[in-house]
């Protein structure tokens, strides 16, 4: 080829092959600067979030998504400044998110109650619950499902979209706990008598609190009982010891002490016919 005619080439085309160069090395100076970013942004947020004590699925999964919005946030104005269209990629994406999005949808609301889970902590690792209309206690709690063991060694999974769309009962949390019994006598019985037994063997149990005060009262005059409550104070690991060593004890001192207790009656009457 004439050197005439390669020289007026590069004349032609130089600036143009020029202005892409510069282009093609700031839009890769801008993926870096980004990269660089996101991973210093996505550092601090790891360490804030451990310092907090979150759970580490969760924080592994906020710091990925941190660093990926940021990345992409560099990426797709550099992609751009290079010369390429980035409005139909964009628009891919997004159709391909909706399509993923209506198909994992039972996925993805377990997924969301299990970031909400993890991160407000209604319920621990340990705990007795009620929960997703099951009762056990907290084995695991994980970003799409919860574990239950129950009294009788089972193990119930349970959805987390299930245990936040209803109450959470969480019977460990707090350090005492309030044991409520309700106790019949029958109407020819002395209250008196009934309530002094209930207030010894209530002050004569060292598990149970001296503040706050138990409570024993008469509740209700019932169709075939006057049904007195006793209602006193433990701590929370004392709460079914306590309970059933006090439903014996009281049955056992009402016998000794001549206390009826009613039980469920029918009278029937038969009338002779002329």
């Amino acid at each position: 080829m004439d050197s005439k005619v390669v020289q007026e080439l590069i004349e032609q085309y130089a600036p143009e092959a020029a202005a892409i160069g510069i282009r093609a090395a700031s839009a890769l100076a801008m993926i870096l600067l980004g990269y660089w970013a996101a991973k210093f942004i996505s550092g601090i947020t790891r360490k804030a979030m451990e310092k907090r004590s979150i759970d580490a699925t969760l924080t592994n999964f906020i710091v990925k998504l941190v660093f990926c919005i940021i990345f992409a946030l560099a990426a797709i104005p550099a992609l751009a400044h290079a010369g390429i269209q980035t409005a139909s990629v964009i628009a891919a994406l997004g159709a391909a998110g909706l399509a993923v999005g209506l198909a994992l949808q039972g996925s993805l609301a377990n997924f969301a109650a299990g970031v909400l889970l993890i991160a407000f902590r209604p319920c621990r690792v340990g705990d007795w619950v009620d929960a997703g209309g099951c009762s056990g206690t907290v084995e695991s709690v994980s970003l799409f499902s919860t574990i239950l063991l129950t009294g009788d060694y089972k193990r119930i999974v349970i959805p987390n979209s299930q245990v936040m769309s209803d109450a959470i009962t969480n019977y460990s949390v707090m350090p005492r706990r309030r044991i409520d019994l309700v106790v019949g006598i029958s109407y020819d019985a002395d209250m008196r008598v009934a309530k002094e037994i209930l207030k010894k063997l209530v002050e004569a149990d060292e598990r149970i609190l001296k503040d706050p005060a138990p409570t024993i009262a008469v509740s209700e005059l019932g169709d075939s009982s006057v049904n007195l409550v006793c209602r006193p104070w433990v701590a929370t690991s004392d709460y079914w010891p306590t309970r059933w060593k006090l439903t014996e004890d009281i049955k056992n001192e009402f016998d000794a002490a001549g206390v009826g207790i009613p039980y469920p009656q029918m009278d029937v009457h038969f009338h002779k016919q002329a």
